[in-house]
């Protein structure tokens, strides 16, 4: 059964551009549509969501979602929005990024599936690989005009006297080569639409040329806006950079921690965007939100909700957790559970000091951890009146003076948490 893709996208402020006739053609029965990812890195990041959401949605309405991973224009670097090129990666880096980025986009994309509609992955440099410069010269470049090709955004943005620096050769055949894809598509997998962010028209729009020109068929662009947030930072970057989807390089707790800290505002557009809940569910949880915006019922959903898609619920249930040490109730039982990565985003920029293993061996007295070796305190006075006032914890447990700490105390084998009262919080870190 086929439902409307594009009704469905408009409700979810997710449309930009459709080019006349794509509805009709995409009602009409099942279609294959293909969306590019950039394999430079072994993983995707937020910033990827919005055209893995795009694929996820189109394969959920009942049509052929196909990710192409851009082996061969990875290697040229798409100019649109770009100031620098790229550094060409090896075949053996390319396949390893393509594997992984392939198991990231299983969690939303089944390509196991036994029906018409199972995901596919390609990769462009698959077909790119064994063309010639004169073959691609002679049997793509022909059709395509140079006047064409200046007209595009991507390109005037870059060769006008206010860019700063040129644009190479190569950057400027790049929408020759995204379209040359389309084109190849179009012909061994009846492939007729691409979709992608608005700054990708001109390049898009290059392919249903070829597809025009050279195939004498019909191919279909369909754009998405280019996420933005309301206090006019960029979309996906963290102080820490780039939000990934792995957890290597951004750990589920920090992961949640970004749409948890989303404004009302963002958060109201990302539910829409980045979950699969429909359109009473979403409408009832903005109600409920505004009756009492200070629960963040909005932000709160939306963090579980793409966090279980990207993670798992295991991991969700982690991240609560985590978030749970700094601000509300725990024991030192949860802070144990913590892995080590998770401990340092929880107690990112909380001071740290470094203690040998041999202090610990037959006990270090709490005032010597909080004064003399840790330096949490200012002196040993400071230490034993903050010790009678019952405000000192470690691992979130309150301690008296005479307390020594031990091996039994490590987190992670590792770390010890200090703290004085409900939010000054000091780390040692046994080496």
């Amino acid at each position: 059964m086929i439902n409307n893709f594009v009704e469905e996208l408009t409700w979810r402020g997710m449309i930009h551009t459709v080019m006349p006739g794509a509805e009709e053609h995409l009602m009409e029965s099942m279609r294959s549509a293909y969306v590019g990812f950039d394999p430079t890195a072994d993983s995707l990041h937020i910033g990827n969501l919005v055209p893995i959401m795009l694929l996820a949605h189109y394969q959920r309405c009942g049509h052929k979602p196909v990710a192409l991973v851009g082996g061969a224009t990875g290697m040229i670097g798409d100019p649109s929005g770009k100031s620098n090129e790229r550094n060409l990666l090896d075949e053996k880096t390319l396949r390893h990024n393509q594997d992984a980025i392939k198991a990231q986009l299983a969690h939303f994309l089944d390509f196991e599936s036994s029906d018409a509609n199972a995901a596919e992955l390609v990769n462009n440099y698959d077909w790119m690989k064994d063309i010639s410069f004169l073959e691609f010269i002679r049997d793509v470049g022909k059709h395509i005009t140079v006047n064409y090709m200046m007209a595009k955004d991507s390109v005037k943005n870059r060769i006008s006297s206010d860019a700063s620096e040129g644009m190479s050769f190569t950057e400027f055949t790049y929408q020759l080569v995204q379209g040359y894809d389309f084109l190849h598509l179009y012909k061994t997998s009846d492939c007729s639409i691409q979709m992608g962010g608005s700054d990708q028209w001109g390049n898009i729009t290059t392919g249903t040329e070829l597809i025009r020109r050279i195939a004498g068929g019909k191919g279909f662009a369909i754009t998405c806006p280019l996420i933005t947030k309301s206090d006019g930072s960029k979309f996906g970057k963290s102080e820490g950079g780039n939000v990934w989807l792995d957890a290597n390089r951004t750990s589920p707790y920090k992961f949640y921690q970004y749409w948890l800290n989303s404004s009302d505002d963002d958060a109201e557009k990302y539910i829409k965007i980045f979950t699969f809940l429909n359109e009473d569910a979403i409408n009832g949880l903005i109600s409920e939100h505004k009756e009492a915006p200070h629960l963040r019922v909005l932000q709160k959903r939306l963090a579980e909700e793409i966090t279980v898609m990207v993670h798992s619920k295991a991991e969700l249930d982690n991240a609560i957790k985590a978030s749970n040490i700094l601000f509300g109730k725990s024991t030192s039982e949860d802070l144990k559970a913590l892995n080590e990565k998770t401990f340092l985003d929880v107690f990112d920029g909380v001071p740290q000091t470094q203690i040998a293993e041999s202090e610990i061996e037959n006990g270090l007295d709490i005032i010597a951890a909080l004064a003399e070796k840790g330096g949490f305190l200012k002196s040993n006075g400071e230490a034993r009146r903050a010790l009678k006032e019952n405000s000192i914890s470690v691992n979130k447990e309150k301690v008296k003076e005479g307390y020594s700490i031990t091996s039994k105390d490590l987190i992670n084998n590792k770390f010890v948490l200090l703290q004085r009262g409900k939010k000054n919080y000091f780390v040692l870190q046994i080496v």
